[in-house]
């Protein structure tokens, strides 16, 4: 809570306070803000909020307390004006945030800077109705009002971030009101949305969901293709840092932006040519953040469901394809490879579809080598860097996760028969043997816990592995590869190889009674082995000794006694005499108490600050707490116990054997009575399609007997040509008086026609006599020419509209006689109609009888279902 305004003589009294003197402050601050308080005029209000803005730097602490109150003031009531918002809105930024002063102050005064920002945030956000009037202004679309109000809340939200956060959550359309931000089209404005959102979205699931479905995830990789993906400057890293908040550890979201096709888009950003020398930082940065993108959609802390849909999702998109292509490249930086590497560990771990594409990635080298081939030589040469090399058994592990058929192509390079006798090319299962055995410690405990991870949770790879046989020297018979394990470490060579071989051998023996009876059968290794736990070393041999121990205990706990000298009873006799029960068990505890075994079950990736602290395997500290208990249990018992054990485990095996050939006839039964279930659900099925079926073809049935009744009430018994005529034309809505009287009309146009044509041809005969008695006129000069052409004129003129009639009624004959042609084809198609009802007619009540033999047949297909679910116990209505 923030005290009164501090007085002259206080400020004097506390010149500690921001690493500063108070008598230095000018004697205008308290009088600007009563001109602030009290001035009426809007520009004299106006010019002392832009003294104290440029006061306000240097005098953080008296600005901040004496004027803090009234600036808000200013954001209440003076909001039409936006010149004045924008001087207040950049004075409580410079008066709250500590990114101006960080640069300035020393590391002993930072702190009190700290202290001074969270104080005056405190202050600000103490009234929630700051928060929403701040959120308001942020609507507004002027620049200088816009962007000191996106800065004043980041720096809110870096002073007091969970505070803030439930206040925006709560603030109506708060966080909707703030993702606007990425949508302006001002870069600068749209950048810093970006910084706001990372400072809003940490550490809080319901706000980083709510961010998520405003559409975050598409904005986002808008801006990240437009800025030029993985070449893109600074905001490229910021959008990355802001989608890592959305998606970490928030399976809602990680769902939500698979569903969204989202990870389709990310396969772009890692597209490298073949030069790739000379990257910038930002590239590096960029690219480093956007496998940290991938790897938290696939990581192996998230549910396995949703791990595997995106792990799926990254290989039908060609993101996994991609990813390879970057991992066997030249010139890629050292710590880009490296990311990646762990990148497409997670990838294919536990993805079978995915692990058979990575054992299909090749090199290109001459000749081409497998990618596993590839990255195993760089684990087992001591010259890489040793994050590369602890990269690489990350993918080794990961590739052979769940992966049995994995497991199988590594131990077949170990095998006689497999191995290339050429020498042409080196095999996986070579390379681990080389590690294995050099004098590079690091790379003895690398390959060992490699090979481990071949033999997981597989017990007949852990029998064939027993095969191998290693040519030791010159002249010396081979030994075999679990021999030269006990072998190194009976050399007393360093505390990581020894470490290393006896979590190989502690994998390898575990769960195998067979690879238990070849190690007992070297009469050097059980001496050896109590003697390492009977000893009083020092504290840098308690892991050896552990470690021993557990050997120890696995060699009894899995033991079938069928040596003799070295039965379960004989080898606890054995730690009792040389060693002791409590002592043993103490020395078997010095694993799980060890710091270095807690580090590595927290997470599946080895992760060391530094070679000395590689120690502990992850799947390892898993076997630790499986074995640790019933192996302690295991060396109190005594022989009767024992005994007494060993048959109860007889009977139980044939209790077990019982117990599984009647699970396996009750697995029968379930699925005989689950066939039968289906099939009388499919009876109920075709039953109730029947009956679908026959109330669709009655209820047709009956409609067309209503249309056959309705056919015989029009059409009647009279089948005659007209009667049928006249009831079909009815029928489409043409009555016969009609018919009759075109006909009549047509009569009566004919003989107007012949009329017309008699009356034609008497004129004709007039004008012929004309012409004849007129020649001879002329001929005698007796009529003159005048009156003669008169004549000719009116005759012509007569002709002319005598023809003109007859052209006329020619056209209405024929417009008459296209109508009655139309008619008498309709009548013909109407015939036709008929005939075609009539035969439907007889096809439907051909159906009908048809159907009614259907009837019958179901009726006595219904009385057998009926019967069978009687029997099969079904209720029967």
């Amino acid at each position: 809570m923030w005290p009164a305004p501090v007085s002259w003589g206080q400020c004097r009294q506390r010149p500690e306070e921001g690493g500063r003197s108070m008598g230095s402050q000018p004697a205008g601050i308290q009088k600007l803000c009563d001109r602030v308080a009290s001035s009426t005029l809007l520009d004299d209000r106006r010019d002392a909020v832009r003294a104290l803005k440029s006061l306000s730097k240097k005098y953080r602490l008296e600005v901040g307390s004496q004027a803090m109150d009234h600036l808000i003031q200013v954001l209440q009531t003076d909001r039409s004006d936006s010149e004045i918002i924008g001087y207040a809105l950049d004075t409580l930024y410079n008066v709250i945030s500590n990114d101006l002063e960080e640069e300035e102050q020393e590391e002993n005064s930072q702190k009190q800077v700290d202290d001074l920002g969270s104080r005056f945030t405190e202050v600000f956000i103490k009234q929630s109705e700051n928060i929403t009037l701040l959120l308001t202004l942020l609507e507004e679309f002027d620049f200088h009002v816009r962007w000191p109000g996106v800065k004043l809340l980041t720096s809110l939200l870096k002073q007091q971030g969970p505070q803030l956060q439930q206040i925006i959550l709560v603030s109506p359309m708060g966080v909707s009101r703030l993702m606007d931000l990425l949508a302006d089209s001002r870069e600068v404005i749209r950048n810093d949305g970006v910084l706001l959102l990372q400072q809003l979205t940490k550490s809080n699931a319901a706000i980083q969901k709510i961010v998520a479905f405003e559409n975050a995830f598409e904005r986002l990789l808008d801006i990240i293709t437009e800025e030029g993906n993985s070449d893109g400057g600074i905001v490229v890293e910021d959008c990355l840092l802001l989608l890592q908040n959305l998606l970490k550890n928030n399976n809602s979201n990680q769902n939500f932006f698979k569903e969204g096709s989202y990870i389709q888009r990310m396969k772009p950003w890692f597209e490298v040519g073949d030069d790739n020398c000379g990257w910038s930082a930002q590239k590096v940065t960029n690219l480093h953040l956007m496998l940290q993108l991938v790897r938290v959609l696939v990581s192996p802390t998230n549910p396995p469901g949703a791990t595997s849909s995106c792990q799926k999702a990254m290989s039908n998109c060609g993101l996994l394809q991609q990813l390879c292509t970057i991992l066997m490249a030249t010139g890629v930086p050292a710590d880009i490879l490296t990311e990646t590497i762990n990148t497409v560990s997670e990838v294919i771990r536990g993805c079978q579809m995915n692990q058979d594409y990575f054992a299909s990635v090749y090199a290109p080298s001459n000749p081409p080598r497998p990618a596993i081939v590839v990255l195993l030589m760089s684990m087992v040469n001591e010259r890489q860097p040793f994050v590369l090399r602890c990269a690489v058994l990350y993918c080794f592990q990961c590739f052979l996760y769940k992966n049995q058929k994995g497991q199988g192509e590594i131990v077949s390079t170990l095998l006689p028969s497999t191995i290339d006798a050429t020498g042409n090319s080196v095999s996986a299962g070579q390379l681990l043997c080389g590690g294995l055995f050099s004098t590079d410690s690091l790379s003895n405990w690398c390959a060992a816990v490699a090979l481990a991870h071949a033999l997981q949770e597989n017990a007949i790879l852990k029998e064939q592995l027993l095969r191998v046989q290693l040519a030791t020297s010159i002249g010396n018979p081979p030994v075999s590869l679990l021999q030269q394990c006990t072998n190194i470490l009976s050399q007393g060579s360093k505390v990581q190889t020894r470490v290393g071989l006896l979590m190989l051998l502690c994998t390898w023996l575990s769960s195998c009674p067979i690879a238990v009876t070849h190690f007992l059968h070297n009469p050097a290794n059980i001496p050896f082995l109590t003697g390492q736990i009977a000893e009083n070393l020092g504290e840098e041999e308690h892991l050896v000794q552990g470690l021993s121990a557990l050997l120890l205990g696995i060699s009894i706990y899995y033991n079938d006694n069928s040596l003799e000298n070295y039965s379960k009873e004989k080898l606890k006799q054995l730690i009792e005499k040389r060693i002791g029960k409590e002592n043993f068990i103490e020395k078997l505890g010095f694993i799980s108490k060890h710091e270095l075994y807690s580090r590595a079950g927290q997470k599946p990736q080895p992760s060391f600050s530094s070679p000395d602290h590689m120690m502990f395997d992850h799947e390892f500290t898993k076997l630790v707490k499986e074995l640790e208990g019933v192996i302690t249990k295991a060396i109190y018992k005594s022989s009767e116990e024992d005994k007494k054990e060993e048959e109860v485990k007889k009977t139980l095996e044939q209790h077990d054997n019982i117990v599984t050939h009647y699970k396996q006839v009750i697995r029968e039964q379930d699925q005989q009575l689950e066939e039968l279930k289906q099939q009388v659900n499919s009876l109920k099925s075709q039953n109730e399609q029947l009956q679908a079926t026959l109330t669709q073809q009655v209820s047709q049935i009956q409609q067309h007997k209503d249309q056959y009744n309705l056919l015989k009430v029009q059409l009647g018994k009279d089948t005659q040509h007209n009667s049928s005529h006249s009831d079909t034309l009815q029928m489409n809505g043409i009555q016969p008086e009609e018919i009759s009287k075109l006909r009549e009309e047509v009569k009566e146009w004919k003989n107007k026609h012949d009329l017309l044509q008699g009356q034609l041809r008497e004129k004709d005969s007039v004008i012929e006599k004309l012409n004849t008695t007129t020649v001879p006129i002329l001929g005698d000069g007796a009529m003159p020419a005048a009156k003669n052409t008169d004549l000719e004129g009116r005759l012509s003129q007569e002709i002319k509209e005598l023809k003109n009639e007859v052209k006329a009624l020619s056209e209405e004959k024929a417009a008459l006689k296209q109508q009655l042609d139309s008619s008498s084809s309709t009548v013909a198609i109407l015939q036709d109609e008929k005939s075609k009802l009539q035969q439907e007619v007889a096809e439907s009540k051909k159906e009908q009888d048809d159907l009614l033999v259907l009837l019958a047949d179901q009726d006595q297909k219904i009385v057998k279902l009926k019967s069978t679910l009687k029997e099969l116990g079904e209720p029967v209505r």
